[in-house]
């Protein structure tokens, strides 16, 4: 009876101090004996750059989905309070190769950290187990059996931003500037280069220079300097651009500012004289990216804001958006919009293409035409779908468009006088005029096939059936410029292009020669204005020419001499009779020469 009554007595004890050390527990809440564990870690590219936004899914012993997270802007993801256990992480992202790791370990009080490399099929992932956070968690109990148990040993051991800080220690060194590159061009010409979307100066002096900045980012500085060869207008022109790499995208911006001195007749004719008359200054800011959505998607986007200062400031915005859908190999289906400015640069991605597009952008002014006395600027709206497939050497394409153009700017030539100041504007860099045709909506479509005859040589055979500005054949009764516009309407066109390329594998010559042809030469401006494609023909007979110059081994640069001929034979020239014997003639594609010298190094 009286051992029972001490071991209840005993039991009694025992208990009070249980509860004892529990309310003591509860006191003390700031500092409990924790048994969660942890896994964190960060997720690199090859090169040791930190991935932003990866997706990390986390999942338990029976593969199923336990939590998701995504990777901050140094790479580094975080899994908290998870119950001592083993689990899987899968680490994807656009354009890598997806890693996964199974069976890793969480202790009571630990975090496994995880080294992502997304470089090959299975990345090399290294974990670690230091404290989840600055202070002892651990007992002494549990560090005595990691040190003895040798396959949970600790390799390494992080607080606070130890992670990214170590992360970056080990990163390989990139120098500042590297793979620089640049063109410094001469050239000279005559006639208009005026397209039918943007005045094109003949800019004597051109420049562009593009290096890389600790590996993934890109700085280039272009600029041309020149004047009109008829009129003597002089022009200025530079861009800045900076693009970095994300892995996913490749983000660019980009800030253009064009100047424009304009000559003195241009005062006469607008009824002011020299010194009171502004220059056009263009501005535009502009954002591009790309990005690889899925193995099969892919969308490039961007805008631009531009801001013209001309007799009058106007402001617009130039969005566009082109997403390339993979059928394998069935093909490729593309869908293009754009808005305001024309984006023929679309087409096209590399460094040499990148800068050689930056020089050919840079003289584009804005096309600009007056009404009622008012500036007004082209601008224009395009819906674009083609379907492209490559079968052997043989490629087909098949696109159709509708597009919209607003303040569309025809070049003129008219008799002296026939119309007031504010109704027809002297062009910026030729002898001709810009007149205001008012707005228009065309549809067409273009069916072509590409075939490789050898490794030297590609031919091209085109038709469409394509929109376009014409005119009535009638005799103008007045000088009013209402009655010019009434008769230019919308039509469409049935033309057939040819075009070769071809490059010399002994001299490296490279040749474009196009010749297009149409049953109607009643057209006073080009089918498709604001074509997004590789190719868009121009009209009449046009031939380029790329001669590369031997090297010589003193000088650190190679040579170039281009040449550039646009409607050699003068075809789309649109006369209208005046009355009185005179005539008046609109003017699709001027007839152009322009030649140059390039250094590349």
């Amino acid at each position: 009876m009286l051992l029972a009554r001490s071991h209840n007595t005993v039991a009694s004890l025992v208990f009070a101090g249980i509860v004892c050390l529990g309310i003591s527990a509860d006191g003390q809440a700031a500092t409990p004996v924790k048994l969660a564990g942890a896994i964190t870690g960060f997720v690199t590219d090859a090169a040791g750059v930190p991935q932003m936004g990866a997706a990390v899914v986390l999942f338990n012993r029976q593969e199923r989905q336990f939590e998701r997270a995504l990777t901050d802007e140094r790479g580094v993801f975080k899994f908290l309070g998870l119950s001592p256990d083993l689990y899987s992480v899968k680490v994807t992202l656009a354009a890598f190769v997806p890693a996964l790791r199974k069976g890793i370990l969480v202790q009571p009080g630990m975090a496994s950290v995880l080294n992502v490399n997304l470089n090959t099929l299975f990345s090399s992932i290294q974990f670690a187990y230091p404290p989840i956070e600055s202070g002892a968690l651990m007992t002494d109990e549990w560090k005595w059996v990691l040190r003895s148990a040798g396959p949970t040993r600790p390799i390494l051991r992080f607080n606070g931003d130890a992670l990214a800080r170590d992360a970056s220690a080990t990163r390989p060194r990139t120098a500042a500037f590297s793979d620089t590159r640049g063109v410094f061009k001469v050239s000279a010409g005559e006639g208009s280069l005026a397209s039918g979307v943007a005045n094109e100066a003949d800019l004597g002096t051109a420049f562009a220079l593009a290096t890389s900045l600790y590996g993934n980012n890109m700085l280039q500085v272009s600029g041309n300097l020149g004047y009109g060869s008829q009129t003597g207008v002089p022009s200025a022109a530079f861009r800045t651009s900076y693009s970095r790499n994300l892995g996913g995208g490749s983000p660019e911006v980009s800030v253009t500012m064009r100047q424009l001195y304009l000559p003195g007749r241009l005062g006469a004719a607008l009824g002011g004289n020299e010194s009171a008359l502004p220059m056009l200054r263009s501005m535009s800011a502009s954002l591009d990216d790309h990005t690889q959505l899925s193995d099969e998607l892919s969308v490039q986007y961007g805008f631009t804001m531009n801001s013209v200062s001309f007799l009058d400031h106007l402001t617009y915005a130039s969005p566009y958006v082109r997403m390339t859908y993979s059928l394998g190999d069935a093909g490729d289906l593309e869908f293009a919009y754009t808005s305001g400015d024309a984006r023929p640069d679309l087409a096209g991605k590399g460094s040499d293409v990148d800068i050689q597009r930056d020089l050919n952008s840079l003289g584009m002014f804005p096309r600009i035409s007056l009404r009622d006395g008012r500036p007004k600027i082209q601008r224009g709206e395009n819906f674009e779908l083609s379907f492209t497939r490559k079968i052997g050497s043989r490629t087909y394409q098949v696109s159709a468009y509708r597009e919209t153009v607003s303040n569309a700017a025809l070049s003129l030539v008219a008799p002296a006088g026939m119309y007031a100041a504010g109704d027809i504007l002297p062009d910026l860099f030729t002898g001709t005029s810009t007149f205001n045709a008012g707005d228009f909506r065309t549809t067409g479509y273009t069916a072509a096939v590409t075939q490789n005859v050898g490794s030297h040589v590609t031919a091209m055979l085109m038709y469409g059936s394509t929109g376009g500005l014409t005119a009535d054949d009638r005799e103008l009764v007045s000088n009013s410029p209402d009655e010019l516009r009434s008769m230019i309407r919308a039509g469409r066109r049935k033309s057939a292009t040819a075009r070769i390329t071809a490059v010399s594998p002994w001299t490296g010559t490279h040749l474009i020669a196009s010749y297009q042809m149409t049953g109607d030469h009643r057209w006073a401006s080009p089918g498709h204005l604001y074509a997004t494609g590789a190719v868009n023909p121009m009209p009449g007979l046009n031939l380029y020419l790329r001669q590369p110059i031997p090297r010589i081994p003193m000088l650190p640069w190679r040579m170039e001499a281009t040449a550039d001929l646009r409607n050699m034979l003068a075809q789309g020239y649109l006369p209208l009779g005046v009355a009185g014997g005179q005539s008046l003639m609109l003017v699709e594609t001027p007839r152009s020469f322009r030649g140059g010298l390039s250094f590349i190094f």
